[in-house]
């Protein structure tokens, strides 16, 4: 496996952790917020690049493998600000203007899937903002 491909599966497992969090951020992941991310990933992720992983599949999915993988043992997101951050300064150069946008927009249509945003909600996705944008 090519260590761009490597990096990109790498990526996407962090975002499912980031999507995930942002959905676990006010205490209760929905019904909703999971089918906001299956269908944000199908219609987005899955196109940004072509990226495969060991099977030979779109490394897109990795987004939702991580994602369910969580939701399924009850995890628990808790330096997923430190992993963004510390990923960004190794791979810096996938953080572009637009993916900066894609994760933005991303977290805030799964947070917004059920309810308008809350305050926890919001405090995450500040946080978030703040270490892409750095």
């Amino acid at each position: 496996m090519e260590q761009k491909e490597e990096t990109m599966i790498a990526f996407y497992q962090l975002l499912g952790r980031v999507f995930y969090a942002a959905a676990q951020a006010d205490g209760v992941i929905r019904d909703e917020e999971v089918a906001m991310l299956k269908t944000i990933v199908k219609d987005v992720w899955l196109d940004f690049e072509d990226a495969l992983d060991t099977f030979g599949t779109d490394a897109g999915y990795q987004i939702e493998i991580v994602f369910d993988h969580l939701l399924k043992n009850d995890g628990s997101i808790v330096n997923i600000i430190s992993e963004v951050k510390d990923f960004k300064k190794i791979h810096s150069s996938i953080f572009s203007k637009k993916v900066v946008e894609l994760i933005m927009s991303t977290s805030y249509r799964i947070v917004s899937s059920f309810a308008k945003r809350n305050k926890s909600e919001l405090v995450f996705l500040s946080q978030l903002r703040a270490v892409l944008e750095k």
